[in-house]
């Protein structure tokens, strides 16, 4: 699981909906109480800004006709984690030509 957040204009389709789903599964965790200590530590997770994050990728994926049937749970907020923008925008120029195509037409 992890949180991009880099701009949800330059994820292709499938980096979307990834970290999509992956928001639900860390309220999930959050809501059984589980650590995410190791998230943190590997920088992939910004707890606080699950909410504004999901609405962020909710907004993106109307943009693009896409149906969107599943409000985030309740959960407790809490300030917790810290994403590195630019190394998020590495690992998708590395990890996936669509995300590489939208970054770089996103860059010009």
């Amino acid at each position: 699981m992890r949180m991009w957040m880099i701009d949800p204009t330059m994820l292709c389709r499938k980096h979307l909906l990834g970290e999509h789903v992956e928001l639900h599964m860390f309220v999930g965790t959050i809501n059984k109480n589980k650590k995410l200590n190791g998230y943190r530590e590997n920088g992939l997770v910004e707890v606080h800004n699950i909410k504004s994050r999901h609405a962020e990728l909710v907004s993106e994926m109307k943009s693009r006709g896409m149906n969107h049937n599943s409000p985030l749970q309740k959960f407790k907020v809490f300030n917790f984690g810290f994403v590195d923008i630019d190394n998020s925008y590495n690992e998708l120029l590395k990890r996936c030509t669509h995300c590489k195509t939208r970054i770089l037409e996103g860059l010009e």
